[in-house]
């Protein structure tokens, strides 16, 4: 068991680098909603948790596993009709800019802060646009309501780096290792194929 979850909340740790990530952030809050739970949204980095701390390679880069997860995106993708603009095992953007924004938001904008990331995730999985590029961040979190300037300065600062930083620690100390990467009532389940068997435990009562 995993502690530090709130009772009645779905913490949803993702990269937006990820698919699976992505895919998972199109149905988390119709799946908390449906069982009474609110979700609480929160980035990380599996350039930490995978490469540094566990040590593994990207998954793209790994012999067998990497063909298999690019079938298995592809598969979802068909199951679910989602069209990627993005390809699986392509070169990821840097995330930074979109996690340390994605950050600054939840600090100081915390009602636009999940609609600023459902806008990177789209505009990085659908659109194909570059997310490593901060204007673009800054232009998305303008649209939804955010300060522009505020958030840039955020950056020059310092402010969103550290934001960020302190949240992937957060996720280490959680357990966290991947994305998506879901937390309820202290229960930890990973991967986007967990959804169903998270909400079986949630109908249950857990076991």
């Amino acid at each position: 068991m995993t502690s530090g979850n709130r009772a009645g909340m779905i913490e949803f740790h993702f990269d937006f680098i990820s698919p699976f990530g992505f895919f998972a952030s199109l149905r988390i809050d119709e799946i908390g909603a449906r069982h009474g739970y609110a979700t609480d949204w929160q980035s990380m980095l599996v350039g930490i948790s995978v490469l540094k701390v566990m040590g593994l390679k990207a998954i793209p880069a790994t012999p067998l596993k990497g063909e298999y997860a690019r079938n298995d995106a592809e598969r979802y993708c068909r199951r679910h009709g989602i069209e990627l603009a993005r390809p699986f095992g392509e070169t990821p953007a840097n995330p930074l800019p979109a996690g340390r924004s994605f950050h600054w938001a939840r600090k100081h904008a915390p009602e636009q802060a999940k609609a600023l990331a459902k806008a990177i995730f789209a505009a990085y999985w659908l659109e194909g646009r570059d997310i490593g590029s901060l204007d673009l961040v800054l232009d998305l979190a303008g649209h939804h309501g955010i300060d522009r300037s505020a958030l840039a300065e955020g950056h020059a600062s310092g402010e969103a780096s550290d934001l960020l930083r302190r949240a992937v620690d957060r996720s280490l100390e959680k357990g966290v290792f991947g994305s998506p990467f879901f937390i309820v009532e202290g229960e930890p389940f990973f991967g986007v194929e967990k959804l169903e068997l998270m909400e079986e435990w949630i109908e249950a009562g857990g076991w």
